[in-house]
C-alpha cells in the first residue's frame, strides 16, 4: 500500500498505463496473426494491407515506448522478407 498521496497518484498512473501497453501489444499479435495467416493463405492484396497496418502499429508503439525500437526494425524487416517471398 502506498503511503503518501504522491504515491497513491503513481499506482493509479501506472495501472493505467499497464493497461494501455497490454492493449497495444495484443493489437500488434493479433495483427501479426492475420499478416502471417494471409501469407500463408497466399492472399497478396490482404498481406499488402495488413502489413501497411502492422509497420504502422509497430512504429506507434515504438514511439510510446511500449516495445524496443530494436523489435520494431527486426520485425519489419521479417514483414518485408515475408511479403518478398508471397510474390
Amino acid at each position: 500500500m502506498p503511503n503518501s498521496a504522491s504515491a497513491e497518484k503513481r499506482l493509479r498512473q501506472n495501472e493505467k498505463r499497464r493497461l494501455l501497453n497490454k492493449d497495444r501489444k495484443t493489437e500488434l499479435k493479433s495483427l501479426a496473426k492475420k499478416f502471417d495467416r494471409a501469407i500463408h493463405d497466399g492472399k497478396k492484396d490482404d498481406a499488402n494491407t495488413l502489413s501497411r497496418q502492422l509497420t504502422k502499429r509497430l512504429d506507434q508503439a515504438a514511439s510510446h515506448n511500449v516495445v524496443h525500437k530494436n523489435y520494431v526494425s527486426r520485425h519489419k524487416a521479417n514483414i518485408a522478407k515475408k511479403l518478398a517471398t508471397l510474390g
